[in-house]
């Protein structure tokens, strides 16, 4: 009788610790499932949805009503025809976006147009002209940096970021602060040597 007794008692344990660990098991997809669900349910921008933004874009004021989830290359490239920044990764992994927001690059694919509201925006188109170039547009062609030119406009404004930002003193700090920015015909070599020879009459200003 006590051996049947504690059989049984051994089976309701069993079995309560199994309906506890599918409890536990189940609670552990709770808050992901919750966090499922409120993402789903958070306010997003309904279709049509727009915001008025106010810039300065390469020296000009300008104003517009865009798509609240709009990119800034986006804007750029569709609603003010600056098709300098190229679209290439969309992810914000190959630099070909780059433009300059108050002196500070940033990849435009990844930054909302909405951003810009009150701020200063510098594309390739606002570095220099076809009778002035900027010093890094020169060196670039000095040096042969560029193949087939896709990413030069990223490549151009990031290069300018890495002399104001004091990153090219030496060819190793180039290196590892231009690293995000991917020439895919393999120019390095030309760019590197480009910036070390505009860096300096950058930082002359």
């Amino acid at each position: 009788m006590s051996d049947a007794h504690d059989s049984k008692i051994f089976e309701v344990t069993r079995r309560q610790v199994l309906e506890v660990g599918t409890i536990v098991s189940m609670s552990g997809m709770l808050p992901a499932a919750a966090q499922a669900q409120g993402s789903v349910s958070q306010p997003t921008p309904e279709n049509g949805a727009t915001v008025r933004v106010s810039f300065q874009i390469n020296g000009q004021p300008g104003a517009m009503e865009i798509d609240a989830r709009a990119s800034l290359l986006d804007m750029l490239r569709e609603r003010l025809g600056l098709a300098g920044a190229k679209k290439g990764c969309d992810h914000g992994q190959c630099g070909a976006c780059t433009v300059h927001i108050d002196g500070r690059r940033v990849a435009s694919c990844l930054t909302l147009a909405a951003k810009v509201d009150g701020r200063t925006v510098t594309t390739i188109e606002g570095i220099g002209s076809a009778d002035a170039l900027h010093p890094m547009q020169q060196a670039f062609i000095d040096h042969d940096a560029l193949q087939c030119g896709y990413c030069t406009p990223g490549q151009i404004m990031a290069a300018i970021a890495c002399v104001k930002e004091g990153h090219a003193s030496t060819p190793e700090d180039i290196r590892e602060y231009m690293s995000g920015n991917i020439c895919r015909c393999g120019a390095y070599v030309g760019i590197v040597a480009a910036i070390q020879q505009a860096a300096p009459q950058i930082e002359r200003g």
